[in-house]
């Protein structure tokens, strides 16, 4: 059965601040036990976004795209729905979200559920490095952010 929530955080771990969608999925994984409200929550994770990321959108009510910005004015995090677009990723090998969508839309002949964007401030994104004192403390606040979103419905 398919989860009806679909988190889906990418970046790489090992870039500093990149690793803030995989880490904020850790964050919420930790706590999932403790939140029976939030219901059946699939948590998905990988270094970038690609076309067969489509196919995971299909049987969701929602979905959470989560990833690391290097906008300063992001911060601590910034949060909006999204909507499919054919937009310049479309034909690279790393899409984003409005991308991944716009796939679902043309391989399902259907709208996508409706999704939003999560995008937490990171300053440091040097390979090899932690987590930063400020993307600590952005991913601190996306996280209460994400907790309402899950219990809200």
């Amino acid at each position: 059965m398919t989860a009806p929530t679909l988190i889906f955080g990418w970046g790489n771990p090992s870039r500093g601040d990149d690793a803030l969608g995989p880490a904020l999925l850790d964050a919420v994984e930790a706590l999932r036990d403790a939140h029976p409200e939030w219901g059946p929550v699939e948590l998905l994770t990988d270094f970038q976004l690609q076309v067969e990321h489509a196919l995971d959108l299909e049987g969701r009510d929602r979905v959470l795209f989560v990833d690391a910005s290097a906008a300063p004015d992001d911060a601590p995090f910034r949060a909006a729905p999204i909507l499919p677009a054919k937009d310049a990723s479309f034909t690279s090998h790393a899409l984003s979200p409005q991308g991944v969508m716009h796939v679902f839309t043309e391989i399902k002949r259907m709208p996508p559920p409706p999704c939003t964007l999560l995008a937490i401030a990171g300053e440091a994104f040097e390979l090899g490095e932690p987590l930063s004192a400020a993307a600590q403390a952005h991913l601190d606040a996306a996280l209460a952010w994400t907790k309402a979103w899950l219990a809200a419905e």
